[in-house]
């Protein structure tokens, strides 16, 4: 863990302070990047207006996977605080979960670049993940469950409000298809929740940014993304076949995703079918509904 608060930060040609580890040679890289970065930027502070994720005074835990979307998370809420009008601390947290050969070496250079003070636990997810694997079950869904209940113990223990996750636009499209094709249930990951024991808050900046973007912007800024596979088991396939789908889509129609995306914040509980959102009982009783 990393004990000390600075931020060491390298100036471009244009006396502009950069991220640490970006690759300022590449002029051209830089300036599509700096662009790409600008557009999320206002997007994950845009989430973060209209759902209230950030207060002043919170401690939020930034989860790290090692994938692209925490990395681009972390740049982009370190971004935001540097222009905030209040105070909030951000310290980032890398769940080691055993996978053998894992170079979890990335992440943690990566974050000493950074600067922030961090935090990496390690944790016997994959041992307990094969002991309670049994047929028919996925190993995606156990290892999720167990990385995530980890993290929320260890936000508790240290004292943070606010978890931090990296889920993004695409995220919560592929997880309302999962739920509407495979549960019969219409709901996804929201912006904002808090736990079942109402102890923490969970928040995904993420929201608004498509995932596409951020891939370019990884391969842009150059992140140490954690190999994928490492568990051995392969990709979640549902959830791959979900977004395999709205890729589709977006080659097809590319306005879709994006117009089923405002779909989800614009519900209508009279024209759907559920008794607990709406009494139709009543509807006979008083004003029609329009």
């Amino acid at each position: 863990m990393r004990a000390d608060n600075s931020l060491p930060q390298k100036a471009d040609e244009y006396g502009r302070t950069v991220s640490p580890y970006f690759n300022l040679e590449d002029k051209q890289a830089k300036y599509k990047a700096d662009k790409l970065f600008k557009r999320l930027r206002r997007k994950v502070g845009h989430a973060i207006g209209d759902y209230g994720m950030i207060e002043e005074n919170d401690r939020v835990m930034v989860c790290i996977s090692g994938g692209k979307d925490s990395y681009a998370l972390l740049d982009l809420l370190l971004s935001l605080k540097r222009s905030a009008p209040f105070h909030f601390e951000l310290i980032p947290v890398h769940l080691d979960p055993g996978f053998a050969n894992s170079p979890e070496h990335l992440v943690t250079e990566h974050l000493e670049r950074v600067g922030l003070p961090y935090h990496i636990i390690k944790r016997p997810v994959f041992d307990i993940s094969q002991q309670k694997l049994q047929n028919g079950k996925i190993m995606c869904s156990i290892c999720s469950r167990m990385r995530r209940g980890f993290l929320y113990a260890f936000a508790r223990e240290q004292g943070f409000n606010k978890v931090a996750l990296g889920h993004h636009r695409d995220d919560i499209l592929a997880t309302f298809f999962l739920n509407l094709f495979y549960s019969g249930i219409m709901k996804t990951m929201p912006p904002t929740l808090r736990t079942d024991d109402d102890s923490l808050t969970v928040i995904r900046p993420l929201a608004y940014c498509r995932e596409r973007d951020l891939n370019t912007l990884a391969k842009l800024k150059q992140y140490p993304i954690l190999p994928k596979g490492l568990c051995g088991y392969g990709e979640n396939e549902q959830r791959a076949a979900m977004k395999a789908m709205l890729h589709r889509w977006e080659q097809e129609q590319p306005k879709r995703p994006d117009i089923i995306f405002k779909a989800l914040k614009n519900v209508v509980p009279s024209h759907l079918l559920d008794r607990n959102l709406f009494d139709f009982t009543q509807i006979s009783k008083g004003p029609k509904v329009k």
